[in-house]
């Protein structure tokens, strides 16, 4: 029997991304900022720090889609990993954006440790989250009516990060970004820690693995290597998380620098981020008519085209400049609930291939590949800003440095757009065998009950 979902549910499962992506635009879009202009640290600092500890910490993903598919509670398996994280994400929030008042070699140290402290809180906590959407439901078209609910909430701490965030800081801060910071910070944090909560009584696991099943972590990983769905769908969630911030990491530096006014930072995300969260709520009405795959490569070509329009815009064409962006947004939106749907794809590919079912591995797998692109888009964001002579704290740029600011923001950015694009070609699984894979393990799934009854 295919489970619909109340709208309570899904709405209620949708904070748990709230929550995570009040640190994770954050990420994306201020703390390169912050950590040379507010911090202290060099761009070069930044950008070895970023992909060090992201890439180490990628790793960690896989492990902890294991430890997950192994967890027994009352609860489920990944259930009670919102809630045994909720607080220890938040405080840690907090920290990672505080500037302490110590040496500058201890200063290091101290990002180091924090900022390495957030990513493996954010594993812990986001691999779990992100393995529920494929045990909620096993109807394809509704996980992706979930996962459009998800990214209307992540999407929504993307306006309120990247539209509010800075005001915020100035208002809080009253001249001092450091203050400012940590209390805009630690406000978003405290809500991550109710939402995670909630998120974690409304939601419910529907979906087991055959209690038969014997697990075995050589297979496991097996299975998911000669998976070519699986394969593919890496390889996307690397350049699709690259694409989003490289672009994402040098806008602040773009309006603060190039353009001029810091201020339209807000403006330019606040049209964005609506206009992406419209793109959002058609996504899985297109979808279902065209399908998944057709969509998100027409998403990934029109998202490149627009991203490198900005290169041949004139920086004080404001309302040129929010209207590119706008059209970027609604055409990148149409694919953002679409990657979180296929993960469950993927893993009803498995199960129905190898008769084993290993959904936050799968899941797991994917999100290294989310993390693995963050760490080489923010390292290549910080390398390049440093290569065009990038000035930490300064309050003018050379035009060799902001002509490297457009670029970032324009044509490389779209490079790793438009290489998601052409990977989507090599993904195999249809609307069509998607459903028909659903039907099959629905049916395997009555198998045993009915023969226990």
């Amino acid at each position: 029997m295919i489970q619909k979902l109340s709208f309570g549910e899904k709405f209620g499962y949708a904070l748990g991304d709230l929550a995570a992506n009040f640190i994770f635009q954050a990420m994306v879009a201020l703390q390169l900022f912050f950590y040379t202009n507010i911090f202290g640290l060099t761009a070069a600092q930044a950008g070895t720090l970023f992909l060090v500890v992201g890439l180490g910490v990628a790793f960690f993903n896989p492990v902890m889609g294991v430890i997950a598919d192994r967890t027994t509670s009352r609860w489920g398996k990944f259930r009670p990993w919102l809630l045994w994280t909720a607080v220890p994400f938040g405080v840690i929030g907090i920290l990672t954006f505080t500037t302490p008042q110590l040496s500058p070699g201890a200063k290091i140290i101290y990002a180091w440790t924090t900022y390495t402290l957030l990513r493996v809180i954010y594993t812990v906590n986001n691999v779990p989250y992100s393995a529920l959407t494929a045990v909620m439901t096993q109807d394809p078209d509704e996980r992706t009516s979930i996962s459009s609910y998800r990214q209307i909430a992540a999407n929504s701490a993307g306006f309120i990060v990247q539209s509010l965030a800075v005001p915020m800081v100035a208002f809080l801060g009253r001249g001092n970004g450091a203050r400012g910071y940590q209390l805009t910070m630690g406000l978003l944090s405290v809500l991550s820690m109710i939402f995670f909560i909630i998120a974690f009584f409304v939601s419910k696991e529907r979906i087991q693995p055959d209690p038969q099943q014997k697990t075995s972590l050589g297979q496991d990983l097996s299975d998911l290597f000669s998976s070519r769905p699986w394969v593919v769908l890496f390889l996307i969630t690397l350049f699709y998380f690259a694409a989003i911030v490289v672009r994402g990491s040098v806008m602040l530096p773009y309006f603060t620098f190039v353009a001029g006014n810091g201020n339209l930072f807000a403006w330019f995300n606040g049209f964005g981020l609506v206009s992406l969260l419209l793109g959002v709520s058609f996504s899985t009405a297109v979808s279902i008519r065209v399908g998944k795959r057709q969509l998100f490569i027409a998403s990934m070509l029109l998202t490149g085209v627009f991203a490198a329009a900005l290169y041949v815009i004139p920086p004080h064409a404001t309302y040129i400049i929010i209207g590119t962006e706008v059209l970027r947004q609604f055409a990148y939106g149409l694919s953002s609930p679409i990657l979180w749907a296929m993960m469950g794809d993927v893993a009803d590919y498995g199960e129905w291939k190898t008769r084993r079912r290993a959904t936050a591995t799968v899941t797991s797998g994917i999100i290294f590949a989310l993390w693995a692109g963050l760490a080489l888009g923010s390292a290549v964001a910080g390398w390049l800003l440093s290569g065009y002579g990038y000035l930490s704290q300064a309050a003018v740029q050379a035009l060799r440095t902001q002509t490297g600011i457009v670029l970032t923001a324009s044509i490389y950015g779209s490079l790793f757009f438009l290489a998601a694009a052409v990977c989507l070609f090599f993904y195999p699984l249809t609307s069509e065998k998607n459903q028909s894979i659903a039907n099959d393990l629905a049916e395997r799934r009555k198998a045993p009950a009915v023969a226990a009854t």
